[in-house]
């Protein structure tokens, strides 16, 4: 298929990277420039990076979808059998402005959140999370199965495959917190991290996200996989969709709050776990230093 993609950072390239690899034909449009990977055509406006079957779309907010793709004029010009893929995290009330205006164009849309790091997206090997009107979901679905292990149908109103990422972020978040404040427990008491952590993989807590992100923890290394000022975004959304349907959500308050700080304290360029850190404040970690 003639494919677009418009961002290419870590996540962005490692997926346009896959479909390459997959015998795809990508062009694509990037806000900081030529990124010189080997088989994708660079583009010289996000425009031209809609004119093709599909464009996925992996930008870092709202404000940036929104002056890429509504302020430059670049959606209106887009080929009227394009089928949009929204991969970013966004806003629920940014996922629905979306909808209407693809439907007011007569453009197919889709929103398909993903779930993993850069490392995932590299191994293909993301869960995504698609809704949208079954015909887009099923013109893309070749292509969502070239990057992701699973395809996890969230229905036909892209809002709610965003609703469903923003929970997710929020429910690592609270684990990476719940870690953190254990460890505060338990390492104030003589026992190291490493054997708490093994006794919490191995008997009520073995997902991925406490296993990933207790690893962090344990080595006190925050290496960026997702930017900490990017999972803080991110809660900032959450919060605003618990509002936006009449909900007070104190946990979810609770670790905005803490990532905030974490920011503050110079950290957002840092892996998101180092939300940790804000409770332990720990001199080992060369990363927080």
């Amino acid at each position: 298929m003639k494919v677009g993609f418009i961002g290419l950072g870590a996540m962005g390239t490692a997926m346009a990277r896959n479909l390459i690899t997959a015998g795809h034909s990508v062009s694509a449009w990037n806000r900081s420039g030529n990124p010189g990977i080997d088989g994708i055509t660079m583009v010289p406006q996000p425009a031209d990076a809609l004119l093709g079957e599909a464009t996925f779309t992996m930008l870092s907010d709202d404000p940036a979808i929104r002056a890429v793709l509504l302020d430059s004029g670049a959606l209106s010009k887009a080929r009227a059998e394009l089928v949009h893929v929204m991969t970013a995290t966004i806003s629920v009330a940014f996922a629905e402005e979306l909808t209407g205006l693809h439907e007011k164009a007569g453009i197919g849309y889709v929103a398909a959140p993903v779930m993993g790091r850069p490392d995932v997206a590299a191994r293909a090997e993301l869960n995504i999370l698609a809704a949208g009107k079954p015909d887009a979901v099923d013109r893309v679905r070749p292509l969502l199965d070239v990057l992701g292990k699973k395809v996890w149908d969230m229905g036909e109103q892209p809002k709610r495959a965003n609703a469903a990422k923003l929970a997710a972020n929020m429910m690592i978040t609270m684990a990476i917190e719940a870690m953190a404040e254990a460890v505060a427990i338990t390492e104030s008491n003589g026992l190291p991290r490493a054997a708490f952590f093994d006794l919490i993989l191995n008997t009520l807590f073995g997902g991925r996200s406490y296993q990933t992100y207790s690893s962090n923890i344990a080595q006190c290394r925050y290496e960026p996989g997702f930017k900490a000022r990017l999972g803080l975004k991110d809660l900032r959304l959450a919060t605003a969709a618990a509002e936006a349907a009449g909900h007070k959500l104190p946990m979810l308050d609770a670790v905005r709050e803490q990532m905030a700080e974490a920011i503050d304290a110079g950290w957002g360029e840092r892996d998101w776990s180092v939300l940790a850190n804000v409770i332990l404040r720990d001199s080992r970690s060369p990363d927080v230093a």
